[in-house]
């Protein structure tokens, strides 16, 4: 170790420079972890950030650094750079005016029909919601923060970039967390209104991110008992990062359902998507339009799940108001708010089988595998397909799973007269 306390006190620092690189350095027991931030400490070395359930160490080095010298310590797992992450949006915020009411013209709705964007409308979310709309689940959207909204209805949050304010300074988390959970008292309904909403900060005003803050980010998710998160970001191109890799796997096996967008680099990188997307731990989702044709700036390839609408997708935004965006970051909240719905109705349902349903109950489309994964997302039938699904046994026909999934999922919700359309 005395090797490694040299290496460290004479190369890491404090404070970032345009001679210093952000590195991760993790450490293979928990006592070397604990021994190295004691060293760094005692010299006056601030980490970035050290997360205990990975023993990670952020910090920034000198530029000289010979990093393979730390690399090839004995009691080094591994140390990489700390890559930088971004939002999968393509647009700005168009910033709408603040809805009203918008009450329905019959006392026996339950539901608003006229709050249920298309795009809700068009995954079958609200065929659920006679059953559930997510309420007691926790879900947690990683991404810019959210802002207050008269929509939205959030429980919690962190900030892992600067231990500050959750608040959206970006907007793209807040519009993310209305299609994922808008709860429709104000003028929109996410795919899952009643769920317990956490905000997970680790994206800057500008939608760029670290990874290291994604990590912590997912830790505390997990200490929560957050099973449910959704990932509107990625490493771009062939990219890829351990440090991410593995806390994707640690959530996935404890159980949480982890919905990614796929990228907006269209056939660029193809046949790649961007992590975490393409880890098989997560839900892939692509972006489809309005008449379900996959989005041309949609990445194409391998481990695609599912695709689900991402074009001019109206939802909440900072200041209270609304706006359209679009982006496979639009399309991965549907999948994010039709798990929460499952989990609702199936708490003890590990998160591969969560993807083998909607895999096995998705519609159709024309693109193929590597652009539209098994096919458009369509929650309600995900929910009563046979439990063979779930087990990975051979799914039944496509025919007889919507037949079965429209004589079981009977939506309660009636349509009032003249219902607006998005």
């Amino acid at each position: 170790m005395k090797q490694l306390e040299k290496l460290l006190k004479k190369t890491a620092v404090s404070r970032p420079s345009k001679t210093t690189s952000r590195q991760i350095v993790v450490f293979k027991t928990q006592q070397d972890y604990r021994q190295c931030l004691d060293i760094l400490n005692a010299n006056g070395i601030k980490p970035v950030k050290a997360v205990d359930s990975h023993r990670l160490i952020c910090c920034h080095f000198h530029r000289s650094t010979d990093m393979e010298k730390i690399k090839q310590h004995p009691r080094i797992a591994y140390v990489q750079r700390d890559a930088k992450v971004k939002a999968h949006a393509i647009k700005p915020a168009a910033a709408a005016k603040r809805g009203g009411s918008n009450k329905a013209t019959k006392k026996s709705v339950l539901v608003d029909t006229a709050k249920i964007p298309w795009n809700v409308s068009r995954v079958k979310s609200p065929e659920l919601w006679n059953q559930t709309m997510g309420r007691g689940v926790k879900v947690a959207i990683i991404d810019t923060g959210i802002a207050k909204h008269p929509d939205l209805c959030i429980a919690g949050g962190v900030n892992t970039i600067t231990g500050g304010s959750f608040q959206d300074d970006n907007g793209h988390g807040t519009h993310v967390a209305g299609i994922a959970a808008a709860t429709g008292r104000q003028k929109i309904f996410g795919n899952a209104p009643k769920v317990k909403l956490f905000a997970v900060k680790v994206l800057d005003q500008n939608g760029n991110g670290f990874v290291s803050d994604i990590v912590e980010g997912i830790d505390w998710c997990l200490k929560r008992g957050i099973k449910v998160m959704n990932m509107s970001f990625g490493l771009t191109g062939s990219g890829n990062n351990k440090a991410l890799q593995d806390a994707i796997k640690r959530a996935a096996k404890q159980g949480a359902v982890i919905s990614a967008s796929a990228g907006n680099e269209g056939t660029m990188f193809s046949p790649l998507i961007d992590a975490p997307a393409r880890y098989p731990e997560t839900i892939a989702v692509a972006a489809t339009d309005r008449a379900n044709r996959v989005a041309d700036f949609s990445s194409r390839g391998n481990g695609i799940s599912v695709a689900a609408p991402g074009v001019d997708i109206l939802s909440t935004l900072p200041g209270g108001t609304y706006g359209k965006m679009s982006g496979t970051s639009m399309a991965a909240p549907h999948v994010t708010g039709g798990a929460a719905l499952l989990r609702a109705l199936f708490p003890r349902m590990r998160p591969a089988e969560i993807k083998r349903r909607f895999e096995a109950s998705a519609l159709q489309i024309p693109g193929g595998r590597q652009a539209a994964g098994a096919g458009l997302l369509q929650v309600a039938p995900a929910a009563v397909i046979p439990a063979a699904v779930a087990s990975g046994s051979r799914f039944p026909s496509k025919t007889r799973r919507l037949k079965k999934a429209k004589s079981a999922s009977r939506p309660v919700l009636l349509i009032p007269s003249g219902r607006s359309k998005r």
